[in-house]
């Protein structure tokens, strides 16, 4: 009888190099997916708006919607802050004999960085996970899937009106947090530390300039941006079933988080060298 060979290929010893570098790369893959997604958003917004195909209504409902879950932990979170901040920075000027400059350190301080930061991190951690699971949910009954086989661009459709309300709400956001922030620093300063209210208002007055409220307004709009691009990312390349889905709301909030501190500092550093500081 004869016989036949196999010719079934042997497999052969894995290089660990081969091994490792798809999971090296993964991570970068992603990112460039989420650059891709915040251009991608970036021009839909625009030429949405530009031919007059912008979902305005669901822009509005996606706004309110952010409202109701950020405007309350938001200023929660400005009160303490605003407090702390007053006492450590009064207790340290008054050792120098410099209590005259509480208003201007605490405007500068709750204006430029604490305002636009809380008012991101909360609208990621509130409306951000919203909408990751929100988009994650239609992503895994498949609805996403169907407005592609129509010939409808999810990113113009879902991604770019949660983008113009997240920015539009981490502005007013903003704004709300640096009138909570200053109005609790001035009553600590007042009634607590027993200072002068007529120097925390001149020293106000004094250090305040238009260019910190133009980078507060600047850092809270792009913090919105981020925010909502990599919620809307995460959640319509999430895996399916609910486990998917929790792991992308996870995800949101960390890479969000990490990505508004590291703008924080690039933006604080390009407004340091371009505006000149206030001289007295």
């Amino acid at each position: 009888m004869a016989t036949h060979e196999s010719t079934t290929p042997v497999a052969g010893p894995i290089d660990p190099d081969q091994a490792l570098w798809p999971r090296a790369a993964k991570p970068w893959q992603r990112f460039g997916e989420l650059i891709s997604m915040l251009v991608d958003s970036v021009v839909a917004l625009v030429s949405s708006i530009a031919r007059g195909r912008f979902h305005w209504w669901d822009c509005l409902g996606q706004a309110r919607f952010l409202v109701s879950v950020s405007l309350l932990p938001t200023v929660l979170i400005a009160i303490p802050f605003g407090l702390v901040l007053v006492l450590e920075v009064g207790g340290l000027t008054a050792q120098v004999g410099a209590e005259s400059l509480v208003g201007g350190v605490i405007s500068t301080a709750t204006v430029r960085e604490a305002a636009p930061i809380i008012s991101g991190i909360v609208l990621a951690g509130a409306g951000g996970s919203a909408i990751c699971a929100d988009l994650g949910s239609r992503s895994t009954r498949s609805e996403i899937a169907a407005l592609r086989v129509m010939a409808v661009d999810p990113v113009e459709r879902l991604v770019a009106p949660r983008v113009l309300a997240a920015m539009i709400v981490g502005v007013l956001l903003n704004g709300i947090v640096s009138f909570v922030g200053i109005l609790a620093g001035y009553l600590t300063h007042v009634f607590v530390l027993h200072g002068s209210a007529g120097g925390f208002l001149n020293s106000f007055s004094a250090f305040a300039q238009s260019a910190d409220l133009l980078e507060s307004c600047l850092k809270a709009a792009v913090f919105g941006l981020v925010a909502a691009v990599v919620a809307s990312f995460q959640g319509l390349t999430c895996e399916s079933g609910p486990a998917g889905v929790g792991n992308a709301v996870n995800r949101s909030v960390v890479v969000t988080g990490v990505a508004l501190f590291v703008l924080n500092l690039v933006i604080t550093q390009i407004f340091l060298v371009t505006v000149s500081p206030v001289l007295l």
